[in-house]
């Protein structure tokens, strides 16, 4: 269940958001969208689960905060064997190096270009 928009849906605060910030190393490209994408999925499964933002620039640097009810479904996640195996994976492969941040969330903002605010 992707969402189409590259904001995430979410619930009125509060709630927590991990802010993992990552560079890529320039050698290995090989399976990191595939595993990527596999993650974001299992994500979704995961009790608590928000949603999820991402972005990436053409040097490698990256930011994805994923959206959690509270700590311990962050601690669920953090836990589970598929995501640790993930994690080890892109320790050897694909990361040069990453920041792990984790937030609650106590106010929210939001703006359209329709001039529709809200929080």
């Amino acid at each position: 269940m992707h969402n189409r928009s590259p904001f995430a849906t979410l619930p009125d605060t509060p709630y927590y958001v991990v802010a993992f910030s990552s560079q890529r190393t320039a050698d290995d490209d090989t399976g990191y969208g595939d595993m990527a994408g596999q993650m974001v999925e299992l994500a979704e499964k995961q009790d608590g689960y928000l949603g999820i933002e991402s972005v990436r620039d053409a040097s490698g640097f990256g930011i994805t905060n994923s959206y959690w009810r509270d700590e311990e479904c962050i601690r669920q996640w953090k836990r589970n064997v598929d995501h640790l195996a993930a994690q080890k994976q892109g320790r050897a492969l694909w990361y040069e190096a990453y920041a792990l941040r984790i937030a609650r969330v106590e106010r929210a903002y939001d703006f359209t270009a329709t001039g529709k605010q809200t929080g």
